[in-house]
């Protein structure tokens, strides 16, 4: 895999120092700040650093007050993108790709979300998508991730998900969970910490005595690797800048180096950052839970530019299947944020 930094700080100020901006553009406030920045981004891994950056303020110096958003569902997500009213947001990669396609302005600026999808089963011992060939499986957004995600491996491993799986699809990944948990379904995809939420909710956790009701079972991560002789990263969601933001090249910096910060406090300190996320989430999730999502996701982040590579090997796999899934073409240059 080309160009992924494994993630601490100085990696990170190190790609930031190689772009055109001098460092003191970035290190330096404005002349004037702005009246509000809005970041916004799902009950997920990906937002985890955006609340820490609202709870830090470490953009204070940039806005007034500076705000997290959450959007729980794909049509709250195109809703305050087309709206713009967001300044930075978090979103699945093939939706920036289509979005971008289809003339909304925004830059993808970096990709922190390399993979954390996981199948969760009563049944221990499964090992592979195959293993489940028959079985009813919640499926959160449909024709979204994760589910476009499950339909392209199952298919580079022989199987229909039309056919070989009965797909029970739900609105979003927490609904997914708690039809898990309340026992209307055996098995389901899910994202962390929604993994993490089904295994606390159902004292599944490492660590007790107990015999686990429910098992985490295969890892998609695993599994595209498997399936597509690729390393285990699949570049799956992001931050994009939307409207004038993407133009505010200062800002940009300041928010990268932020982002850069922010996710490697979080998987130094899991637990307060558990607590952030949980906050921010208005008592959708667990503390405890998005600790334990910290703890078992890939910790990696790239600027856009850098997954660049990744994410077209990505885009070109869902154009081959569904080529609206990313506005029925690659984006060009201009789409990559990010030093290279």
């Amino acid at each position: 895999m080309t160009a992924l930094n494994h993630l601490n700080r100085r990696s990170v100020l190190a790609t930031l120092a190689a772009t055109a901006l001098p460092s003191a553009l970035w290190a330096q406030a404005p002349a004037k700040k702005r009246a509000k920045l809005v970041l916004a981004g799902p009950p997920a891994s990906v937002s985890n650093a955006l609340t820490r950056i609202v709870d830090s303020g470490a953009l204070a110096a940039w806005a007034d007050q500076v705000q997290f958003v959450p959007w729980t569902t794909p049509d709250q997500l195109r809703a305050l993108t087309l709206d713009g009213a967001a300044d930075f947001i978090a979103m699945p990669s093939n939706v920036a790709a289509n979005l971008y396609n289809r003339g909304v302005p925004l830059t993808l600026l970096n990709i922190g979300t390399w993979g954390n999808l996981w199948m969760v089963s009563r049944v221990p011992d499964k090992k592979t998508l195959a293993d489940f060939k028959g079985e009813e499986i919640a499926m959160p957004f449909r024709s979204d991730m994760p589910d476009i995600l499950f339909q392209l491996l199952a298919e580079k491993q022989g199987l229909s998900p039309q056919r070989d799986f009965r797909l029970r699809y739900v609105a979003t990944p927490l609904e997914a969970m708690q039809q898990l948990v309340m026992r209307q379904v055996d098995h389901a995809l899910l994202a962390e910490p929604a993994v993490s939420m089904a295994l606390r909710k159902t004292q599944s956790f490492p660590g007790n005595v107990v015999a686990p009701t429910l098992h985490r079972s295969v890892n998609l991560q695993q599994e595209w690797g498997r399936v597509l002789q690729r390393p285990p990263l699949i570049p799956q969601a992001g931050i994009a800048a939307l409207g004038d933001t993407r133009h505010d090249a200062p800002l940009l910096a300041a928010f990268q180096a932020a982002y850069a910060d922010a996710q490697q406090w979080c998987a130094s300190q899991p637990e307060a950052c558990g607590q952030s996320m949980a906050k921010h989430s208005g008592g959708l999730l667990l503390p405890e839970a998005v600790a334990d999502g910290i703890r078992a996701a890939p910790k990696h982040l790239a600027s856009a530019r850098q997954a660049r590579a990744e994410l077209e090997f990505f885009y070109g796999l869902l154009l081959q299947r569904q080529p609206a899934l990313v506005g029925g073409k690659l984006p060009d240059a201009a789409f990559y944020g990010g030093a290279a």
